[in-house]
């Protein structure tokens, strides 16, 4: 129907949830009318690239960034310049929007991490999500609001909930490598994903379902025990079937690798604590160590 050409390549693009704005991301941030060959609106803050981006479901004139200096950056299109901006230690690849919650949003990054941010406080992040033992390349966020999918240089696709540190389910097959991109369906049943293998995989979301037609009788069953792991998710012995799943090799290493390095980084810290100055080393948290500073 149309074909838009500019002078600088397109890293990512992302659609207003109500309106007829689109931008994409590159050299810097443009926004395109569907009526006009040329960018209406042009942002940018710094000479780096930006990789993604991505519009708040609840607010149309407000969208994130990431870029290659390692920045979020949150613009409005009713101002003539970014809002606000962090940056991190280390790079961020995506970024997601809550669909339920439009202040809040969550970026994949390189440090094998996820981190949940309100855009109305970036100084510390609300939540930080682990378990992935590469970079996290692509994050997606179920239409409930409730849960996200992310996919990993690790050669695995992980499920979060919204508020929870740790995945709820992880999908791998021996075939699939690296995954650059991850989407939950509408009706947040199923996930698809797309890695450099040259194959797309459809997933369901909650891996112990049950497909097709339930009987009134089985679907009341499912949701009677559902409530029974529910009631008693705190007993150490539901907890471990629960979180119990089988890992690649190469992953499960990699992730004691990465606990032990995380316990000997905590220990040389206490350490040094215990033989410096009082209040001269204030402990500081995870979801405030990876910020480096935060600019408006």
């Amino acid at each position: 129907m149309a074909v838009y050409v500019w002078k600088n390549a397109f890293r990512a693009v992302d659609h207003q949830w109500d309106g007829n704005l689109f931008a994409t991301a590159g050299a810097q941030v443009d926004i395109w009318d569907h009526n006009r060959s040329q960018p209406v609106n042009s942002f940018s803050w710094g000479n780096d690239t930006s990789i993604s981006v991505r519009f708040n479901p609840g607010e149309p004139d407000i969208l994130a960034t990431s870029a290659s200096d390692r920045s979020i950056t949150i613009y409005d299109l009713r101002m003539s310049s970014a809002a606000r901006k962090i940056i991190m230690r280390t790079r961020t690849n995506s970024v997601a929007w809550n669909p339920m919650e439009p202040m809040n949003f969550t970026a994949a990054n390189e440090d094998c991490n996820c981190y949940s941010y309100d855009a109305r406080k970036l100084s510390e992040a609300k939540c930080v999500h682990k378990d992935h033992v590469s970079s996290v390349m692509d994050i997606d966020y179920s239409p409930t609001g409730r849960e996200f999918v992310t996919g990993s240089y690790d050669r695995t696709v992980r499920i979060f909930q919204y508020n929870g540190g740790h995945s709820r389910e992880i999908y791998h097959t021996k075939r699939m490598q690296r995954v650059f991109c991850v989407k939950f369906s509408c009706d947040a049943s199923y996930v698809i994903s797309g890695s450099d293998d040259t194959n797309l995989r459809l997933w369901k979301a909650k891996a112990s379902e049950q497909m097709g037609v339930l009987l009134p009788r089985e679907r009341k069953n499912h949701e009677y025990l559902e409530a029974v792991k529910n009631r008693y998710k705190h007993l150490p012995e539901i907890k471990r079937i629960v979180r119990h799943g089988h890992l690649p090799r190469a992953i499960y290493k990699a992730a004691n690798l990465r606990r032990e390095i995380t316990e000997a980084e905590r220990r040389k810290e206490d350490r040094k604590r215990a033989h410096s100055a009082p209040g001269s080393m204030p402990k500081q948290a995870l979801r405030k160590k990876r910020i480096i500073q935060e600019v408006e």
